[in-house]
């Protein structure tokens, strides 16, 4: 293990030279289910305030968040970013992260692009460690109406204070805001899609998305509907956007809890079978 694991502790790592933050709640992951979150395209730790914490408390599972390369505290990542960022960040880094804490048993818990990240790996790596996804607001494609918002968020951070708001909770707002933003709005990436991803995953998955999310369509839940071959959730929150875990986090919380219990469940039978 990186880190010694404290309750409510920091938790530093060095994924391929670079320092991350961290932070854990509840027990080590030797001592019960661990619940590993994965931010969104401008998020970090701070910016799931105590949701990780109410998490804890709920589920009886540690809970492990950290800011990636780029974002929060952690060390500034190389730009531009390339197109294929969050499979690299699936494939190359939270490997790395599962090892430095020691990751036994869990969920993957991923917001926008953090789902994005979760999906990829359940999809492209054989880790039999993972046992369930939790996906809020994931991308698998592009869409229009996504992408013009997001060139809407350039619009408010070279003009309007949203690079004022950032520098609260990231150390190198630039370096967090330009690594999203020039990627998603690159011609480049207006084809990208991970959708394949969906049919190999083999472990239950509660999707969560907002009916007015500006970043992504019903269209996107309805892709995991489509092609799943897994035990399925879907929790619509209605009037709620883009961050039901901020937006409406006793509803969010609730679904997470329920889901995390009908798991227990399937896997406290699958141990008492003969």
């Amino acid at each position: 293990m990186g880190a010694a694991w404290q309750d409510g502790g920091e938790f530093w790592l060095e994924i391929s030279g670079q320092r991350l933050e961290g932070i854990c709640f509840g027990p080590a992951p030797d001592a019960a289910p661990t619940i590993v979150m994965l931010h969104e395209g401008l998020g970090c730790v701070a910016l799931w305030r105590d949701f990780p914490e109410r998490l804890a408390k709920a589920t009886g599972y540690g809970i492990f968040a950290w800011s990636r390369a780029g974002y929060g505290q952690s060390d500034r990542t190389a730009l531009p970013r390339p197109l294929d960022y969050m499979t690299r960040e699936a494939i190359e880094a939270l490997p790395q992260v599962l090892d430095q804490i020691g990751f036994r048993r869990g969920i993957l818990l991923g917001h926008s692009d953090g789902a994005s990240i979760a999906a990829i790996y359940a999809g492209g790596v054989q880790d039999h460690r993972i046992r369930g996804l939790m996906l809020i607001a994931p991308h698998f494609f592009t869409e229009p109406s996504g992408l013009a918002a997001i060139a809407e968020a350039r619009d408010a951070f070279e003009a309007g204070d949203l690079r004022a708001r950032m520098a609260k909770y990231h150390r190198d707002p630039e370096n967090a805001f330009w690594g999203w933003n020039d990627a998603w709005l690159d011609p480049g990436f207006a084809d990208w899609n991970i959708a394949d991803a969906i049919d190999y995953w083999r472990v239950p998955v509660l999707a969560i998305q907002g009916t007015e999310d500006r970043y992504g369509t019903r269209a996107q839940i309805a892709e995991i509907e489509s092609r799943i071959y897994a035990p399925l959730d879907v929790a619509l929150i209605e009037g709620c956007g883009h961050s039901p875990h901020a937006e409406a986090p006793d509803r969010t919380l609730a679904e997470v809890a329920d889901f995390t219990k009908r798991l227990n469940r399937i896997e406290g039978a699958a141990v008492a079978l003969p």
